[in-house]
C-alpha cells in the first residue's frame, strides 16, 4: 500500500497538521470514531473520522481515551478556533489530525475508501505481474537470477544466506549489508544499520536450507513481503532440484580443460569416451548482458534438447563449449530465436570447424567472434563471416603477426600464458571503453578496473585515449587468435 497521510490530506483537500503520525506513514484503513477500538497495526495508521461535536469532546477528554488513539491520524471538519490555539491543543493532545473543508464525513469516508481499494489493486496487480516475471526467471537463470529480479523490483538490496550464514549471492547493495542481513536472519543482539529488512526462511525445521533478507526503498511494506515469499518458495524449488551436480561440473571444467590444452592430450579418445565419433567440432562462446539469464544452464538444456553431450564449462562471465558441426545452425537459430522471444541481450560468437587436436584454434576464433558479437550489438557472430580486420590479419605473414602481438606481450603471465589484464583489455575494447559494463562482465570493482587499465598503458606504453593506440590494441588482441602468433 503506498497512499499516506499526506496523499489523503490532497486527496480530501484538507489542512494538516503533524504532531503525532508521520505525514509519510502509510494509511491501512478509515474508520468512524464510534467504531474505533484501538490500534491494529503498529507500522501502518488508521484514519479516525470525528464529528466537530466529537472532536470537541476529545479536546475537554480528561480519560486515557486519547492513549487509545495515539498512532492513528485524526479527520474532522476545521473547528471555528483560531489556529494558534488550535495548534496548542493538538501538541497537548499528541495526535496528527486532518481539518477538511467538508463536514459530510460519509462522504469523505467513501472517497478514501476508494482511493485505498484502488490503491491495493493496484499494489496486487503489481505483485501479479512480478510472481509471473520472477518464475520466467528461476526457470532461465536459477536462484541467482530469481535474486537480482527481486531486488530490481523492490527498489532495494536483496542477500540470500544459507543455513549458516554465508552469502550465496547478493543483488543490490547486498553485499554491502552482508553484517545486517546475518544479524537479523539469526536474530543477533547487534545494531542494524539498514532499518526494515524482512526476513524469509527457505525451507522448515530441519529442512531449512537458506535465508532470503530483503531491504526495500519504495517502502511498500505489503509488496515487498508477498513479492519475497514468492521468491523464497521459487529459491526453495530450485535449491531442492538441481539440473546438474558440482561434480558433474567440475568433471566438464576437467574435460573441456584438457581438450584445449597445447598440446592437446589425446582428444579424439577423450572425446570417444565421451560418447563423440565426430573428426571436427566447432567452438563457441556464449554470454548474457543481463544477470536474469544462468547461461550455463540455458546452453545445457539446449544441448539436452539437440541429444549431444554437455561439452561445455562456464568462464567468467561466459560459457565455453564445442559442438558437432552439424549442429551450428541450430545454435545459431535458438540464440536469435531466444533474443527474439525473451527480449534478453545473448551474445554468441562461433568458431570454425576444426579437428580434435586443433580446437583451441575454434574456441580462439570463437573468442575473436565473440568479441566482436559484444561490440556490434549482435546476438550471433560467426567467425567465417568477420570482416575487415580479419581480412587484414590473414594476409599478414607470420613475422608481421608477431610484431603486432608484441604489443601486448607485457600483459602476459610470467609462463606466457594470457594473464587477467589482457582479458580485461580485450573486454575493455569490446565493450567500446564502457567502465560501468567492462567492470560488471569482468566481475569486479569499476575502481579496480581503472587500476588495471593504468597498468596496461604503463606496460604497454599505448594511451586508451588516443584512438589510434585502440585500434593497434584491438588488433594486437585479434592477432593472438592467429594460429601463427
Amino acid at each position: 500500500m503506498t497512499l499516506d497521510v499526506a496523499a489523503v490530506a490532497r486527496l480530501v483537500n484538507a489542512t494538516l497538521v503533524v504532531r503525532g503520525a508521520a505525514s509519510n506513514s502509510q494509511v491501512d484503513d478509515v474508520i468512524l470514531l464510534d467504531q474505533f477500538s484501538v490500534v491494529a497495526r503498529t507500522d501502518f495508521v488508521s484514519l479516525v473520522l470525528a464529528t466537530d461535536v466529537q472532536f470537541a469532546a476529545l479536546m475537554g477528554d480528561e480519560s486515557d481515551r486519547i492513549d487509545f488513539l495515539q498512532g492513528s491520524v485524526l479527520i474532522t471538519p476545521t473547528p471555528r478556533i483560531p489556529r494558534n490555539a488550535l495548534v496548542r491543543i493538538i501538541e497537548a493532545m499528541g495526535l496528527t489530525v486532518l481539518f477538511c473543508e467538508s463536514t459530510d464525513l460519509d462522504r469523505v469516508r467513501l472517497e478514501i475508501a476508494l482511493s485505498l481499494a484502488t490503491d491495493r489493486a493496484a499494489e496486487a496487480r503489481l505483485v501479479t505481474t512480478g510472481t509471473k516475471v520472477l518464475t520466467q526467471v528461476a526457470r532461465r537463470g536459477g536462484a541467482n537470477a530469481v535474486v537480482v529480479e527481486l531486488a530490481q523490483r523492490l527498489n532495494g538490496w536483496v542477500v540470500l544466506l544459507d543455513k549458516a550464514g554465508q552469502a550465496i549471492t547478493s543483488a543490490g547493495a547486498g553485499a554491502l549489508h552482508l553484517d545486517d542481513a546475518v544479524a537479523v536472519a539469526f536474530q543477533r543482539p547487534v545494531r542494524v544499520s539498514h532499518p526494515g529488512l524482512q526476513v524469509h526462511p527457505i525451507g522448515e525445521g530441519e529442512e531449512l536450507r537458506a535465508f532470503l533478507v530483503v531491504a526495500s526503498r519504495s517502502g511498500t511494506t505489503s509488496r515487498t513481503r508477498d513479492l519475497a515469499a514468492q521468491s523464497a518458495a521459487l529459491i526453495d524449488i530450485l535449491l531442492r532440484t538441481h539440473d546438474h551436480t558440482e561434480t558433474e561440473r567440475l568433471g566438464r571444467e576437467v574435460m573441456m580443460a584438457s581438450l584445449l590444452a597445447v598440446p592437446a592430450n589425446s582428444p579424439a579418445q577423450l572425446l570417444r569416451r565421451w560418447g563423440v565419433r565426430d573428426a571436427s567440432m566447432t567452438g563457441f562462446i556464449l554470454s548474457s548482458r543481463t544477470k536474469s539469464v544462468d547461461v550455463e544452464r540455458l546452453i545445457l538444456r539446449w544441448l539436452d534438447e539437440m541429444g549431444t553431450v554437455h561439452a561445455v564449462s562456464p568462464e567468467r562471465d561466459r560459457t565455453v563449449g564445442l559442438i558437432r558441426d552439424d549442429l551450428v545452425t541450430e545454435l545459431a537459430r535458438r540464440v536469435d530465436n531466444f533474443v527474439a522471444e525473451a527480449q534478453t541481450p545473448l551474445r554468441c560468437g562461433i568458431g570454425s570447424s576444426a579437428a580434435l587436436d586443433a580446437l583451441n584454434i575454434t574456441v580462439g576464433e570463437a573468442r575473436e567472434a565473440h568479441d566482436i558479437a559484444v561490440a556490434s550489438n549482435c546476438s550471433t557472430v560467426r567467425y567465417e563471416t568477420l570482416p575487415t580486420v580479419q581480412y587484414l590479419i590473414g594476409a599478414l605473414d607470420s613475422q608481421a603477426i608477431a610484431r603486432i602481438v608484441r604489443i601486448v606481450d607485457g600483459l602476459r603471465n610470467p609462463d606466457g600464458t594470457p594473464g587477467e589484464l589482457m582479458e580485461t583489455l580485450r573486454t575493455y575494447l569490446a565493450e567500446h571503453g564502457a567502465l560501468g559494463i567492462t567492470a560488471r562482465r569482468l566481475g569486479i570493482h569499476r575502481h579496480t578496473l581503472t587500476n588495471r587499465i593504468a597498468q596496461i598503458e604503463k606496460r604497454t606504453g599505448l594511451s586508451m585515449e588516443n584512438p589510434d593506440d585502440r585500434a593497434a590494441a584491438w588488433l594486437a588482441m585479434r592477432a593472438l587468435g592467429h594460429p601463427t602468433s
